[in-house]
């Protein structure tokens, strides 16, 4: 990890609140109201398409074409953050090459989960400062008592992307920052969203013949997907480190909750994905909900990634001993 160069000195602790942690800057003015609008319109776009979506689905005017179209778009949504942008980037728990790293990059970048410099940024940080003061979004900060689970749990959810402070570029990702072809994928976030919203329309106007085929394909493949795979995807920031099995003694309360983890492709097995951060599968045993895990290890057979790194049995058992 280098000095950071790009942000800000932290606060002084004040009576305002705790100093800002290193690698962590304050936002204000210009900068502070466009990231706040970004998430919104992240947060609250997608819901307005699912909402019509809903509605088409009780109303019958849901086609098979437009389940067809969400699940194949859920799955490329996931299969991008979770291999994509978590286990290549942020962890580099594996290699590959240039054309499957392209299309990792790009169906995560559809997700519309932020472009990869804030999504690396922000996660290295959650790993850094995980459950205490400086995570971006820890459940576990926020008062005792159920109030204060309940407020934190929310905080997790979605309110964190409103917080006026950023995580350093040179601070947390470095290397990618200094990767021409990585960052390529970043300055093209915006193109990408575009494209994970206008396939699935152009898809169900080619299949059903229609312009409302089309719309219904948008709904159901484009902001409804989002809208269901990021909530899903949220739930391991903020249910996954409140509720389920602790196997591993980690310094922080992450949790395996399988339901996430069912939903993520694995990630909701935060417990494990804590206890060994550098591991290309989430799921210690063999039978723990890992898609994404079984997925790479498939890859692996047959060249399409490799060095895909994972703890051997002593290294759990040495962990589980803690």
């Amino acid at each position: 990890m280098t000095t950071q160069t790009n942000v800000l000195p932290p606060k002084p602790a004040s009576a305002a609140g705790p100093a800002l942690r290193p690698g962590v800057a304050p936002l204000t003015g210009a900068g502070a109201t466009i990231k706040q609008i970004t998430a919104l319109v992240v947060m609250l776009v997608p819901l307005a398409g699912f909402a019509l979506a809903l509605q088409r689905a009780l109303e019958g005017r849901m086609s098979t074409t437009d389940l067809v179209l969400f699940g194949v778009f859920y799955f490329l949504h996931m299969g991008g953050i979770t291999m994509g942008f978590h286990r290549y980037l942020a962890h580099k728990t594996f290699n590959t090459s240039p054309f499957f790293e392209g299309l990792l990059l790009i169906c995560g970048s559809m997700a519309a989960q932020g472009p990869i410099m804030f999504w690396v940024t922000t996660h290295r940080r959650h790993h850094t400062y995980s459950d205490q003061h400086g995570d971006p979004h820890s459940p576990n900060l926020h008062g005792p008592g159920l109030l204060g689970r309940l407020r934190g749990i929310w905080y997790a959810h979605m309110p964190w992307m409103l917080a006026k402070d950023v995580s350093g570029w040179n601070f947390f990702a470095p290397d990618i920052l200094a990767n021409r072809k990585l960052f390529f994928y970043h300055r093209t976030y915006g193109l990408w969203i575009v494209l994970g919203l206008a396939l699935p329309a152009a898809i169900g106007g080619a299949v059903g013949g229609s312009w409302d085929a089309a719309f219904s394909g948008f709904l159901f493949g484009g902001l409804a997907r989002i809208f269901l795979a990021n909530q899903a995807a949220w739930c391991v920031g903020s249910v996954c480190h409140m509720i389920g099995g602790k196997p591993f003694k980690t310094d922080d309360n992450s949790a395996n909750n399988w339901t996430v983890a069912i939903l993520t492709f694995g990630e909701g097995l935060q417990n494990n994905h804590h206890a060994f951060p550098g591991s290309y599968r989430h799921g210690v045993k063999w039978w723990e909900p890992d898609l994404s895990g079984w997925l790479l290890a498939g890859f692996g057979k047959i060249g399409v990634v490799w060095n895909l790194r994972s703890p051997d049995e002593k290294a759990v058992a040495k962990m589980r001993a803690r």
